[in-house]
């Protein structure tokens, strides 16, 4: 299968971002911001990283079948823009033992981004499983077997976070502390171990009004209560 390497952009062209260094992944511009006619907006062309950002020199590549595979040290993939109460939904694929996860709400930062995290692991060590709001609501069941691909859906409204993997709602979570409450979307890479892939990646921003926004996610996960 062939592998379309990320560009990296030269130092000259370097972005700054508050006190903070980053750099384009990709050449060429940023998907354009059009929805579908459900309102979702595509993350991915399919074909190239353009427009994500990372500090990071971890391995992240774009694939002919349309998906975007990470592997090698640890890295993050953020998203250009900021959202606040949104839709966010991948399809996704791990290894045996690999970890990753998809954030959101997220700072865009070095290291381990300060954001919220719903969990991307099957069968590595780690007791916080697929599905789980990292550090607010753990899954501890493995509910997806290793190297199959499935559906993860996030929904963050105000303080309230849902989680839908496959046909199931597996976290539904009020964070009285309302830890965070805008920011960017991001990819992880966690480990040298880890081979996670990404696909069919979209966002669907939702209104500032919690009962509108509330209303609109019921459309697309009508369980939600």
């Amino acid at each position: 299968m062939l592998m379309k390497k990320i560009l990296l952009v030269s130092a000259a062209s370097l972005l700054i971002c508050g006190n903070s260094l980053f750099a384009q992944t990709a050449s060429g511009d940023p998907l354009p911001l059009e929805p579908d006619a459900n309102g979702w907006y595509s993350l991915f062309d399919g074909k190239t990283l353009s427009g994500w950002l990372t500090f990071d020199s971890g391995s992240w590549t774009a694939t002919e079948d349309g998906s975007i595979v990470g592997k090698g040290p640890r890295s993050h993939l953020f998203s250009p823009n900021t959202y606040k109460n949104l839709e966010f939904k991948a399809e996704v694929k791990l290894n045996h033992s690999g970890n990753s996860g998809m954030y959101f709400r997220t700072r865009l930062m070095k290291g381990f981004p300060r954001g919220y995290e719903t969990q991307v692991e099957n069968s590595s060590p780690d007791p916080q499983k697929t599905g789980s709001l990292y550090g607010f609501k753990k899954i501890s069941e493995q509910l997806i077997q290793d190297d199959t691909w499935w559906t993860q859906h996030v929904i963050a409204i105000g303080n309230r976070i849902i989680v839908k993997v496959n046909d199931t709602i597996v976290v539904d979570f009020v964070d009285e502390k309302n830890t965070h409450t805008v920011g960017h979307l991001a990819l992880q890479q966690h480990d040298p171990g880890s081979v996670v892939q990404y696909k069919n990646l979209m966002v669907k921003p939702l209104p500032s009004d919690s009962t509108a926004a509330l209303e609109q996610a019921k459309r697309d996960v009508p369980e939600i209560k």
